[in-house]
């Protein structure tokens, strides 16, 4: 049996162009990963799940899933707890970690983060600024290459 891995953060799933792919927002609390979640689902995409994140390894790739208890809801500052678009499971394409902008390189080096035995990219992102969400599509597009 896989071993699922359990981590802190906010993952939502986007579709492009039929693909159905997860990214995992990750910071410390009050670093923006609701929020940028919140404004990504408002574009279209859909939650996996907030605040903590399990991913279970199949055919080369992590699978982002909610915990039962937390399935389709997420927290929002000033609101509580709202139910939201949401997906079950979803493959994990990118990591974010939310960071201020004058943390963020112009041109960074590839970096990875290694879960069990897969590695996946991952990127810096300012989760306040007006672009993060088009960053976030952007990024997904050249993973894939389109």
């Amino acid at each position: 049996m896989s071993s699922v891995f359990r981590m802190q953060g906010t993952c939502v799933a986007l579709r492009d162009r039929g693909v159905l792919s997860a990214v995992l927002l990750r910071g410390p609390s009050g670093a923006g990963k609701s929020d940028l979640a919140l404004r990504l689902i408002d574009q279209g995409a859909l939650l996996v799940s907030d605040d903590l994140v399990e991913l279970t390894p199949q055919d080369g790739m992590q699978i982002a899933a909610a915990p039962q208890t937390i399935r389709g809801r997420m927290e929002v500052r000033g609101l509580g707890i709202v139910s939201v678009p949401w997906v079950e499971a979803a493959p994990l394409a990118l990591i974010f970690d939310l960071v201020a902008s004058d943390k963020i390189e112009r041109l960074p080096e590839p970096a990875f983060v290694k879960i069990g035995e897969i590695a996946l990219p991952r990127l810096a992102l300012a989760p306040f600024e007006s672009s993060a969400p088009a960053k976030i599509r952007v990024a997904l597009q050249a993973l894939r290459g389109t």
